[in-house]
């Protein structure tokens, strides 16, 4: 309990020793053991770790929402005081949704697609209040402009497909407003979101936060992100909270290796792939039924101590009473937490060889019909790639990067044949392939290029063996003499992609998602591919597997000499490991250069923007915050003159109307840097770096 100006307060959530398992026919799974956390009001707590670790479990945990075979074994959750285990089913009623409300990664699961907006939100406060339909209808229509909408009237009457998703977010989270709960449970809200549109969902949470006075566990396994939004965190592994306190304390003092081992498995500033490459945490997860005696991390942690850690349970034990930083480590005491990452042998830059990819004055066109889509008659012709010109080398990573509907996947399709060019030309190793269908193209010109696809879970066979999968590649490359050598061919390949050769006689479902992807990573190389499509290739995957995933195709390109197509809207990715960037905006390159180049200024506004989104785990960076007003326009209607002018915030700087109705040229900066903007070079020039790293702050994670 906290005094505030001798007056006590009390928590908001209180959660003490909880234990939560879920029972099948044959036996107990302990998802949540001996997890403990606190609430206070106006307090933001962050809840983080890999997937399986419980984050969720806990969420379900408050709202008594566990189904019919999870069960709370131990521990309480108190609610204001009141233990919510205790309460009838009517008096939970009551409280989910107008005392306790939550908001779901996925926004349409939330909210009903037969029903208007504003009749959706009205009987939030119709049911939990009695509110008259006049009144809520008002209340929903103030609430909406709260979430920062524009036409509140319109975005009423729209239906939920009639919204983008971001639109669809800030909807979820005005239903979840409209009672003014104490406490708002948000569980991954913007991972399905562009990382501009996150930036302003992150935005508006923080500030009705505090307008509302409302309570928040916040789940995520953004760093970044957790640091941005809230005062608290706690870490979670396998079931159990590692590390918990102040954002900034647990930041800059960590006093746990997993939380340690996190840190060191994401691109923060500094970390390069040739002199400063990402650690990957050895070992896998371990499932409920195959944990370790002792530590849980116990077996993946380069601190273990046999006899010490294995022996027994371990406790939390208390670091910081001030903070109430508390760590679940025995040798917390004992380890230098300041001792830098053990030396690996630095890589030198790969030498890049001939052009293998040149795209010149691309142009990709959809007719689409009207009628009921867009409520009339006749057709519209969608321009998803405008104008495209490019080029890549042999052991280049060049990633392209931009928001949904920016035309990003659009060209990787007509890379791979699965459209073909409405103009313009693509010459791949000396042939021309733009209008040519993958159907009709030769074996070697499909084995040639290869995609590693964002889901790993969609891209296997779930009834084919791993084996069985990467061998039917090889048979359709047309590799390998007879079967055995086939066989051979695929044990290798799993050598290569760092998975045991038993695993060929596995089954999809029998692999966690980080190997699927390796699986997936093998099949695109089995033809000896020499460019790859990687189209968001991490983004699906904890970010402990994104390191080892990340580190294990730079290696392959390595050694193959691959050309990379990095498609990604994660930017601290993107500037750890490509050599170029490529951005996109409505079909256009707005923006192309070295990665050094496009990182630092001068910069696109629509650049600038993005990296002024980027959330990042670092107390010591200082960000110029840039939330862009609205959401990118359709390519069905694209603005006249420069495609990025509604949402620009230098309009002003530009004389006359020219960026509303000339399209801008490409222009050539310093050293290849290119830019398409109406902006001056002199305004270009005086632009200030959008991240800053203060160097003279100790660093304290190494």
């Amino acid at each position: 309990m906290a005094t505030k100006k001798g007056q006590a307060v009390h928590p908001i959530l209180e959660i003490e020793n909880l234990s939560i398992s879920f029972f099948t026919r044959k036996f107990e799974i302990p998802a949540v053991m001996d997890f403990s956390c606190t609430v206070m009001p106006g307090e933001a707590m962050g809840l983080v770790g890999e997937s399986g670790c419980g984050k969720s479990t806990v969420a379900l945990g408050v709202m008594q929402d566990l189904g019919v075979n999870g069960r709370i074994v131990g521990g309480s959750i108190k609610f204001k005081g009141q233990d919510l285990s205790k309460l009838s089913e009517a008096e939970l009623r009551q409280i989910r949704g107008s005392e306790i409300a939550m908001i779901y990664q996925e926004p349409m699961a939330s909210l009903n697609p037969a029903m208007k907006i504003g009749q959706q939100l009205a009987e939030v406060p119709m049911i939990h209040e009695n509110m008259s339909a006049a009144d809520a209808m008002d209340l929903a229509r103030q609430v909406v402009e709260d979430v920062r909408l524009p036409d509140p009237d319109r975005i009423l009457q729209a239906y939920p497909h009639q919204l983008s998703g971001g639109q669809q977010q800030r909807i979820v989270i005005a239903m979840a407003l409209m009672s003014k709960p104490s406490l708002l449970i948000l569980d991954e809200p913007t991972t399905a979101l562009d990382v501009t549109i996150e930036a302003g969902i992150v935005d508006l949470v923080k500030d009705l936060g505090k307008k509302y006075g409302t309570s928040m566990l916040f789940i995520s396994h953004n760093l970044g992100l957790v640091m941005d939004v809230c005062d608290r965190i706690c870490v979670m592994y396998s079931g159990e909270a590692v590390e918990t306190g102040d954002v900034k304390d647990v930041f800059d003092n960590m006093r746990h290796p997993y939380t340690q081992a996190l840190f060191r498995s994401i691109p923060l500033p500094g970390a390069d792939k040739n002199s400063r490459p990402l650690v990957a945490i050895p070992g896998n997860f371990p499932l409920p039924h195959e944990r370790p005696e002792g530590c849980n991390f116990g077996p993946r942690c380069s601190y273990f101590k046999e006899g010490l850690c294995n022996k027994t349970a371990i406790p939390m034990a208390e670091v910081n009473k001030r903070t109430r930083h508390n760590s679940r480590c025995l040798r917390y005491d004992d380890i230098n937490w300041d001792e830098a990452i053990a030396a690996t042998d630095t890589l030198e830059d790969v030498d890049k060889g001939e052009v293998v990819l040149d795209i010149r004055d691309l142009k990709k066109y959809y007719r689409v019909t009207a009628n009921a889509l867009f409520g009339s008659g006749g057709s519209k012709l969608v321009k998803a790639n405008e104008t495209v010109n490019f080029s890549a080398h042999e052991s280049e990573t060049v990633a392209i990067v931009g928001e949904s509907g920016c035309g990003k996947s659009t060209l990787a399709k007509v890379l791979l044949g699965l459209e073909t060019a409405t103009e313009g030309k693509i010459t791949m190793l000396g042939d021309d392939i733009q209008d040519i269908p993958i159907e009709e193209r030769s074996t070697k010109t499909v084995s040639t290029v290869q995609m590693v696809f964002q889901n790993p879970f969609d891209t296997l066979n779930p009834s084919m063996t791993v084996g069985r999968q990467i061998i039917r590649a090889l048979e359709v490359f047309k590799i390998g003499e007879n079967d055995a050598d086939r066989k051979e061919r695929m044990l290798n390949l799993l050598d290569m992609v760092k998975l045991p050769r038993e695993f060929a006689n596995r089954m999809p479902r029998q692999l966690s998602g980080g190997q699927k992807q390796r699986v997936g990573i093998a099949r695109a190389f089995a033809g000896d591919a020499k460019i790859v499509v990687a189209d968001e290739p991490v983004s699906a995957l904890d970010v402990s597997v994104q390191a080892a995933v990340t580190e294990l195709l730079m290696e392959i390109q390595r050694r193959n000499k691959t050309t990379l197509l990095f498609i990604s809207h994660d930017l601290s990715i993107v500037r750890y490991l490509s050599d170029r960037v490529i951005v996109m905006y409505l079909g256009h390159i707005v923006e192309a250069g070295t990665t050094d180049q496009v990182f630092s200024p001068p910069y696109h506004p629509y650049t600038e923007a993005l990296l002024s989104a980027v959330p990042i785990a670092d107390t010591r960076i200082k960000r110029k915050r840039i939330v862009l007003d609205g959401d990118i326009p359709s390519a069905v209607n694209p603005p006249t003159g420069c495609p990025f002018q509604t949402r620009c915030s230098y309009k002003s700087d530009v004389k006359g109307n020219l960026c509303e109705t000339t399209l801008p040229e490409t222009r050539t900066l310093k050293n290849g840097h290119q830019v398409k903007c109406h902006l001056s070079d002199r305004i270009l020039a005086r632009m200030s770096p959008v991240i800053a790293l203060a160097e003279d702050k100790k660093r304290k994670k190494a």
